[in-house]
């Protein structure tokens, strides 16, 4: 029988997709830890705890939520994470990889320093969560790791670091997939796609100006709007319930042709 309230961990759950993620797992029942830092990192206008704390009032799921400051980056501040899982909740059946920055960029561009942080935070960040959390996983007779991956992980101008740092999580995610199938470890990636959520990220490779952002021309989805945060963490909450006990090695593009080539161009009037 499934767990009724799955303990479940977030990377980077502060703002923005994070923030979406972590409200949508504790209103459909999950007990969540979400971290991540509380200052602005390279890239991204991300920043605080406090927006993080008013959307779970206003869900009415804060019982259900513990926010910690940490860095996905570095292995103590991880095992403390998980420690804390493990005090307050006593298990742990779900890991979500959503923590990264992603400043735009060709090889040229990008100081060897911050091509180094960027692969700290988007990949071995994910790496050390995900092994830091499988083997109380492992002991519990299974649960479901899914990272968040990028349209730019097939490769995209401008994005060398990032686009990196994302092919490379998708890869890690598929030998994960391989290496902890017998230990009922399900391993999955989803893509955001459709160009409307407002993140950290996506913000501040617009100067930080939100009203930038969210009035450039996006093709949207085929939903006929924009994706919104729900909507992702929808697909996320999907991959790690029941429904998809059968569901490893896979990619959701949550939109349409964020990968293979896209996007979809946009519609001519």
């Amino acid at each position: 029988m499934a767990n009724l309230h799955p303990v479940t961990i977030v990377t980077g759950g502060s703002y923005g997709l994070g923030q979406a993620i972590t409200v949508e797992l504790a209103r459909r029942g999950h007990r969540v830890v979400s971290f991540g830092l509380n200052q602005s990192q390279v890239s991204s206008t991300a920043q605080g705890f406090d927006e993080l704390a008013r959307a779970l009032a206003d869900a009415k799921v804060q019982d259900n939520v513990i926010v910690l400051e940490a860095d996905v980056s570095k292995q103590p501040d991880v095992e403390q994470v998980v420690e804390t899982a493990l005090e307050h909740f006593g298990r742990i059946d779900g890991v979500v990889n959503n923590a990264a920055i992603g400043p735009l960029g060709t090889i040229l561009d990008t100081s060897p320093d911050l091509f180094r942080r960027i692969l700290d935070v988007n990949i071995q960040g994910a790496y050390l969560m995900s092994r830091t959390a499988l083997p109380h996983m492992m002991r519990n007779g299974g649960g479901s790791i899914v990272n968040v991956g990028s349209g730019a992980g097939y490769g995209k101008p401008n994005m060398a670091a990032y686009a990196a740092s994302k092919g490379g999580l998708q890869a890690l995610t598929m030998a994960m997939a391989y290496d902890h199938f017998h230990d009922h470890i399900r391993v999955n990636m989803v893509i955001p796609g459709g160009g409307g959520i407002v993140t950290g990220m996506s913000v501040g490779r617009f100067d930080g100006d939100v009203s930038k952002f969210i009035n450039r021309p996006v093709t949207g989805t085929v939903a006929g709007r924009p994706l919104r945060g729900s909507d992702f963490a929808g697909a996320i909450a999907f991959l790690l319930s029941a429904d998809a006990a059968t569901i490893s090695g896979t990619v959701i593009d949550v939109g349409c042709f964020a990968h293979q080539g896209g996007p979809v161009p946009q519609k001519n009037h």
